[in-house]
């Protein structure tokens, strides 16, 4: 058994005009499942594929408090494209955003709602990822965060070291997931989260044991209402495990 990683969920107060941001960014299409629930992938997609991490946006009341530990890193194909790209973000309504990053070659912005993310310098990894170059999160183990994902997921750990560690799906394709040490605690419930979802024909019950015995956890919510599961991986970050498909 396995899951793979399909898709992030980002909570909004306002999820159709982040949603309209975000699709702007990517150059993809919008939908929506239900009131208050805004999904993004990219146009003549077949969901789920490894060659994309959607997005689904979820309206909630709770402004945004502290930094996301899981953020968006955003490809660019020269130094030319990332300037061009960082100018019609802040058109679009993004703004330039202080996390302590100091001098470096990537630019930190923040989304219309303050939700952070990076425009890359061109890296050669991520020439062929799409507009998404990686889903980062932030914990104090890298390492034991890509052990973790890799045996929870069919992605394969292409890089692990003490301060950063990556994966990506074994067909190679889409973008890449990737975990960097941080000093910061974890001290609430994450704004942005991973989605994964167990292969069609799989057993959702038996897939969330395996991910308890692997070192996922139960947050103590009431899930009784819901089809799917909540867990929370070794480092308390939640992540929803959706039914297979």
């Amino acid at each position: 058994m396995a899951t793979r990683l399909v898709q992030i969920n980002m909570k909004a107060q306002d999820d159709s005009a982040l949603g309209r941001f975000w699709a702007e960014v990517l150059g993809w299409g919008v939908d929506s499942e239900a009131p208050g629930v805004t999904n993004l992938e990219p146009v003549g997609f077949s969901y789920p594929d490894p060659s994309a991490v959607c997005i689904d946006l979820i309206a909630r009341p709770e402004p945004k408090t502290v930094k996301n530990r899981v953020h968006i890193d955003l490809a660019t194909a020269s130094a030319a494209h990332q300037a061009e790209l960082v100018g019609r973000l802040k058109d679009l309504g993004a703004v330039l955003a202080d996390v302590g990053q100091g001098d470096v070659p990537w630019t930190v912005m923040a989304d219309p709602e303050g939700n952070e993310f990076c425009v890359l310098e061109p890296r050669p990894v991520y020439r062929d990822t799409g507009p998404i170059a990686a889903v980062v999160v932030d914990c104090a183990d890298p390492r034991a965060m890509a052990r973790f994902w890799g045996e929870a997921t069919d992605w394969t750990v292409a890089e692990a070291a003490d301060d950063h560690a990556s994966l990506r799906s074994s067909q190679g394709v889409g973008p890449y997931l990737e975990f960097v040490r941080t000093p910061d605690a974890k001290t609430v419930w994450n704004r942005v989260h991973l989605d994964i979802a167990p292969y069609r024909g799989d057993d959702l019950e038996a897939e969330a044991a395996r991910l308890r015995a692997l070192g996922a956890t139960d947050p103590g919510i009431d899930q009784s209402s819901i089809h799917w599961k909540v867990l929370a991986d070794p480092e308390g970050n939640e992540f929803c495990l959706l039914t297979p498909r």
